[in-house]
């Protein structure tokens, strides 16, 4: 992408023909503009600034759980000052929901959908189910926690009673065309914001390390940590690049043309957990683009438009994965934090300040950062100017901002008294400009106070001597109402009511949200009309477009609860003998997930029934498939987590291995399996936590289905009791796959590449882990698809709950072992030269 420090001007553009010309033959509206709100502060900010559609959740079931959120009492409030405006109010109710929350969450459904929320954002297959079960004319969202990466994914989402998926952000442009083919779904797209390395609805790191699931919102952020690359048993020199699993920022705002030119249906800034200021200056940024491409006007960015973003949050730009797979490009490496604009370097330290050249505006009060040096023990300073000095007038006033004494150029910032520890800052040390209080009063002006965002008001008068005045006002958000007089209007002695007497006293709309559009009047037989009149029937008019705004849309919803009506099946079965001739049940049954093909024959040789077969060479599964038949065990082929478009044929490679089933992990490789009868077991990925996404699972063809690895052992005891133990396999020992990734680490700091087409694979030639802050060294391994996971350093066992689990009737048992190429292999090739960061 190109920075603000490269160019001029950002300029991009398609005409209002390409518009409605796309190869996608869907029919095209403009897309929704979706902002982020954490608070009541950020809503106003998003609706000032031009958000079609604001997004936030509850203070609980939400999966940014750390923002102040909504508590739900003032809901009516907050959806009646959205709808007022014309702006959308959807819900994130986007975790994972464990068996016991059901009942409440059925409530809680219930009470959103009668306070009028315009659709339910939603990560859970189950709770889906039960939303449209609820009611159906409530809209349903897919979540990216949903990780839909496929048009298969687009179709469980629609058979789960969903109108609209938000795509992964992991999608390239290319690869959201393709999907936008070969579906009607409207489809959202994130464009700006923080972005995750790992697949949404995949992070179980949070999980692994300290017991706080991402998918219960409660993302412990171990991706913006230090991390050192071992390859081979020797610690990678990286030089300064530590922070190796932290994405740049999404900022896809020269991209939008390509975006709306596919058809999507929203275009969705990320931030539940930024501020105000942040929702204001991003949004508004958003709209102007929108705008401008819908009307065919080409969008312009200049430098001080990108800085005015960076400054009000930035870990760097990037188009994340919108422009495919650059693993050079994601990741910088060398923080992790906030940074803003890059001012420079320090040149030297003074006795009393620092020198450097600043390639954008300083002024008093901005706050500033220096980049800390573990290597050399200095830490991360930051302050505010208290003064800056133009060195031996050579800087000037920046063209745009002189009136506010912005500074570039050579110069000599100082600091206030103790704000700074000049002894530590060294020569050569990176200054960032991490904030300026006069964007940040600006920004703020744009939502405090009276409404700035007016609603236009049509207005249609009869006035007609003999008749009561009426007077039909219709919103530009399609509201309409009419007020009329309770007495008839005498004839004008002297001065009759004109269109001019209206225009007036009707457009006196102040402390409104409203603003007069056109004025229609109907004048017959000289009226009198006061205008004592005219501004209560303007008062009476307003009201009642306020009062229609507040209530709910007429919705169908159930009556009687519906969640015993659909756990009612799932409970019949737990509860009808397994045997009717009371024979003693089965022993639970151990099976063994192996990545190598001497461990498939190790547990051949311990007795083992069924093995799973994970491997990272998916062409050696035909020695798997080999070795079980072999013996006597029945052979499971894995399939990735993430099926892309185009990397469907996958599943009819494994299905022609002759193995005698599949461990299916994505939506592709259900529907595959469903569709031509083959055996397959739902695996963790698919993020089983409730009886009613078991039994999903169960109708769409699996044989068991795996646990979610999101439930500890009473909430998993509350699964087993709530759903047939014939139905359920439970991992018993693993080390937890923390992150999957898109990005490959492999390739960004172990190869000269950029992608999988030309990295070398270095995955196939070197044992990698990551060693993090506490020293464990967690082994990283490579899929077909070239995606990374990092497991756990320490195993994870259930085998003290094993007596609790088995009295509970658990009949599947599993246990996964680790091994090969990238985690432990052997003929490990001369490691090449480090690259250094990613350019």
């Amino acid at each position: 992408m190109e920075s603000a420090a490269q160019a001029d001007r950002t300029q991009t553009g398609v005409s209002p023909g390409e518009v409605g010309s796309a190869a996608s033959t869907h029919p095209r509206a403009k897309p929704e503009l979706l902002a982020p709100a954490g608070d009541r502060t950020c809503l106003l900010a998003a609706v000032e600034n031009g958000a079609d559609a604001v997004y936030f959740g509850l203070q609980r079931h939400n999966a940014r759980i750390r923002a102040h959120n909504f508590d739900g009492t003032d809901l009516p409030e907050v959806l009646a000052l959205l709808h007022g405006r014309g702006v959308k109010g959807y819900v994130t109710l986007n975790t994972l929901a464990f068996t016991d929350e059901l009942p409440g969450l059925e409530a809680t459904v219930r009470e959103l959908i009668r306070a009028g929320v315009d659709a339910l954002i939603v990560q859970d297959l189950g709770l889906a189910r039960l939303i449209r079960s609820v009611s159906p004319d409530v809209e349903i969202h897919a979540s990216t926690q949903m990780s839909i990466t496929s048009a298969e994914g687009v179709e469980l989402a629609r058979e789960l009673g969903c109108s609209r998926v938000i795509l992964a952000r992991e999608l390239a442009i290319t690869e959201i065309r393709r999907i936008r083919e070969a579906t009607d779904m409207p489809l959202e797209v994130f464009v700006h914001g923080a972005l995750c390395v790992a697949y949404s609805g995949q992070c179980l790191t949070s999980e692994a390390l300290g017991g706080r699931s991402a998918n219960r919102g409660e993302c412990a952020q171990a991706c913006r940590m230090p991390y050192q690359i071992v390859c081979d048993g020797q610690v990678v020199d990286l030089d300064n690049i530590q922070y190796l699993l932290s994405p740049q920022d999404l900022a896809a705002y020269d991209v939008i043309p390509r975006l709306i030119e596919l058809g999507v249906a929203g275009l969705k800034i990320e931030g539940r957990l930024k501020t105000a200021e942040y929702v204001a200056n991003i949004t508004r940024h958003y709209r102007r683009a929108i705008d401008a491409v819908w009307t065919g006007r080409p969008i312009e960015f200049t430098p001080r438009d990108v800085q005015e973003m960076q400054l009000s949050f930035s870990r760097g730009f990037s188009h994340g994965f919108l422009d495919g797979n650059n693993h050079k490009v994601l990741v910088r490496g060398d923080y992790a934090k906030k940074r803003g604009i890059f001012l420079g370097v320090v040149e030297s330290v003074t006795g009393s300040g620092v020198r450097i050249r600043a390639g954008a505006p300083v002024k008093p009060g901005d706050g500033l950062v220096f980049d800390g040096d573990e290597a050399s023990g200095r830490n991360e300073q930051g302050g505010r100017i208290y003064q800056v000095l133009p060195l031996a007038g050579r800087a000037k006033p920046d063209g745009v901002a002189d009136a506010a004494g912005g500074f570039t150029g050579p110069v000599e910032l100082r600091f206030g008294r103790e704000a700074i520890d000049l002894h530590r800052l060294a020569v050569g040390q990176r200054v960032w400009k991490t904030d300026d209080p006069d964007l940040t009063r600006r920004l703020r002006r744009s939502f405090e106070g009276p409404p700035h965002r007016k609603v236009d008001l049509d207005i249609d008068v009869v006035a007609v001597a003999g008749q009561p005045l009426r007077i039909a006002g219709r919103a530009a958000t399609g509201r309409c109402a009419t007020v009329q007089a309770t007495e008839p209007l005498a004839q004008a002695e002297t001065r009759a009511a004109d269109a001019a007497l209206f225009t007036s006293q009707l457009g006196r709309l102040g402390g409104t949200i409203y603003e007069l559009g056109q004025v229609h009047a109907t004048i017959e037989g000289r009226p009198m009309v006061p205008m004592s009149l005219l501004n209560q029937l303007r008062r009476e008019l307003v009201a009642r477009l306020d009062e229609m705004a507040a209530a709910a849309p007429p919705r169908a919803i159930v009556a009687e609860p519906v969640l015993p009506i659909l756990l009612a099946p799932t409970l019949a079965e737990r509860t009808r003998p397994s045997d009717p001739d009371g024979d003693p049940p089965a022993p639970a049954e151990l099976i063994v997930l192996c990545r190598r093909t001497d461990q498939v024959e190790a547990a051949m040789a311990r007795g083992v029934q069924t093995i799973y077969a994970d491997y990272q060479d998916i062409k050696r599964y035909a020695e798997a498939v080999a070795a079980a038949r072999r013996g006597s065990a029945s052979l499971y082929l894995a399939t990735p987590r993430i099926e892309k478009p185009g990397e469907g044929n996958l599943f009819s490679y494994l299905a022609r291995r002759g193995a005698d089933g599949i461990l299916v992990r994505n939506a592709g490789g259900m529907r595959f399996c469903s569709e031509r009868g083959i055996p397959f077991v739902a695996d963790f990925s698919l993020n089983a936590a409730n009886p009613l996404s078991v039994e999903l699972l169960k109708a769409r063809g699996a044989v068991r289905v795996t646990a979610s690895y999101d439930l500890n052992v009473d909430q998993l005891l509350d699964l087993l009791r709530a759903t047939p133990s014939s139905w359920l396999e439970v991992v018993i020992h693993q080390q937890i796959p923390m992150f999957h990734m898109e990005f490959c680490l492999y390739c960004a700091f172990l190869s000269p590449g950029t992608d999988k087409t030309n990295c070398g694979r270095p995955c196939d030639q070197h044992t990698v882990k990551l060693r993090d802050r506490v020293g464990s060294e967690h082994p990283l391994t490579a899929d077909v698809g070239c995606r990374n996971t990092l497991f756990n350093a320490v195993p994870q066992t259930a085998a003290e709950y094993l007596p609790r689990l088995i009295s509970h009737g658990t009949r599947y048992l599993r246990i996964e072992f680790l091994g090969g190429r990238g985690c432990g292999g052997a003929n490990h090739r001369p490691l090449p030269r480090c690259f250094g960061r990613p350019s």
